[in-house]
């Protein structure tokens, strides 16, 4: 009698997603997640201080944002919201066993997060066609002077501040992209994502800061292919639940950034 016990027992255990022990109510794979979040909260918390730090003791600290990027930050603001709302509502259709509206709303997600995306890269190519550049950046001849172009001379710790930490949450919003692609589509979604990067390579200038940086793409698709192709397997309501983990963290810490990059280094006219 003892023997079939531990016989079922052992049944139980090897069964996929039959047993696994909780920490504190909740799956490993959610733990890990939360600790993950837990020390990527570190870098976004260093990065926020070093701006708030940088515009306390820089005085006077420059305010170059004008009504056009305080919209068009609110349209992304409003572009992350909406992605969060989606997010939900995958995670419900996941719970209850709807994988087609599980995909559609995850979809909609990375629709939303995309949109994000590009409007910060425009975002960005403007600021610096107008000549708030760092270093390394292409530097536009036309861009020599200029309040942003003054501003990159005699400031300099404002571009590094600004581009730093909204560089750093444009690459998790991209890393999440990517991650619910996954989810969604497994491996349909490489190809996709191969396309956008060679789209993204002949169609973004060579003088483009973002002609480098869509390389980040072309090492999303090889992780993502190694994890698909070594372990692939169809994601279920805990997985979903998961990456919503993440991209909730993601427009966590733009909430954030919103009103501390742009609201407050707004030029009140």
């Amino acid at each position: 009698m003892a023997d079939a016990t531990l016989e079922h027992a052992a049944v139980q255990h090897d069964a996929s997603g039959a047993y696994e022990a909780p920490l504190f109510g909740a799956y490993s794979k959610k733990v890990g997640m939360w600790l993950f979040l837990a020390s990527d909260s570190l870098t976004f918390g260093a990065l926020l201080f070093a701006f708030s730090y940088n515009r306390i003791y820089t005085v006077p600290w420059p305010t170059p944002f004008h009504a056009e990027s305080i919209g068009n930050a609110t349209i992304m603001t409003a572009c992350l919201l909406s992605s969060s709302l989606t997010m939900v509502l995958g995670v419900f259709a996941a719970q209850r066993g709807d994988r087609a509206w599980t995909r559609n709303w995850l979809l909609a997600t990375m629709a939303f997060g995309t949109a994000f995306i590009v409007l910060h890269a425009m975002e960005w190519s403007k600021l610096i066609a107008l000549g708030l550049t760092l270093p390394g950046f292409p530097q536009p001849a036309s861009a020599a002077t200029g309040e942003l172009a003054d501003i990159s001379k005699n400031v300099p710790q404002f571009p590094q501040a600004f581009f730093g930490l909204t560089a750093m949450h444009m690459l998790h919003v991209t890393i999440g992209v990517i991650y619910l692609g996954v989810v969604a589509l497994r491996k349909w979604f490489l190809p996709i994502l191969g396309a956008i990067w060679i789209a993204g390579y002949f169609l973004i200038p060579a003088d483009n800061v973002f002609h480098y940086g869509i390389h980040a793409l072309l090492l999303g698709l090889i992780v993502a292919s190694v994890i698909l192709f070594l372990k692939p397997k169809d994601y279920d309501s805990h997985d979903v639940e998961v990456s919503g983990l993440y991209w909730h963290f993601v427009d966590l810490v733009w909430m954030f950034i919103f009103p501390l990059v742009y609201l407050m280094s707004t030029k009140v006219m």
